[in-house]
């Protein structure tokens, strides 16, 4: 059984997790308003991808026999400048997250909860990818700028991301 200071924690998390998946969401719905269908459906895929991780972390509570409490999720940011400061944030939303692991990663390991800190390394090796693909996309949208062209360019290439294999597992 998980110490309440670790199921209080990892319950912070699945919030801070749907959080992420409502951000990227209004993400996606500002990208489609303007246009950029490419880049809302990479962050309508992001935002699966954050619910998944939160059921993850349901599912992990569940088969420790902890006590899931869903918490209120804050309104996500709305109105963003460009597409490139949508990515900008994504990119830091993404960094945000994984101090959060890591945070998490560090409290179960102070409370010796050794299940929790095997589960918790598959999200540490989540957010390494998360980041770096997220650095990736940003590094490109700031080498196009405001060239319009390039810009449609690289909003076809993120039309063609495909859903996670865990995310069809869901």
């Amino acid at each position: 059984m998980l110490s309440q200071v670790m199921q209080g924690a990892i319950n912070e998390q699945i919030n801070n997790e749907l959080l992420s998946s409502y951000t990227y969401l209004s993400m996606a719905v500002w990208c489609e308003h303007k246009q950029f269908i490419g880049c809302a459906h990479w962050m309508r895929l992001q935002s699966e991808e954050e619910r998944i991780h939160a059921m993850r972390l349901v599912d992990f509570l569940l088969a420790r026999n902890g006590k899931v409490v869903l918490q209120p999720i804050a309104q996500p940011e709305i109105d963003f400048e460009s597409v490139v400061q949508v990515f900008d944030k994504a990119l830091a939303q993404e960094q945000i997250v994984t101090q959060q692991i890591d945070g998490l990663y560090e409290l179960a390991f102070n409370e010796k909860a050794f299940a929790a800190l095997v589960e918790l390394e598959w999200f540490i090796t989540e957010q390494v990818e998360e980041e770096k693909t997220a650095r990736e996309i940003v590094h490109k949208f700031h080498m196009v700028e405001d060239d319009s062209a390039a810009l449609l360019d690289l909003d076809r290439e993120l039309s063609q991301r495909a859903p996670e294999a865990a995310a069809s597992k869901a």
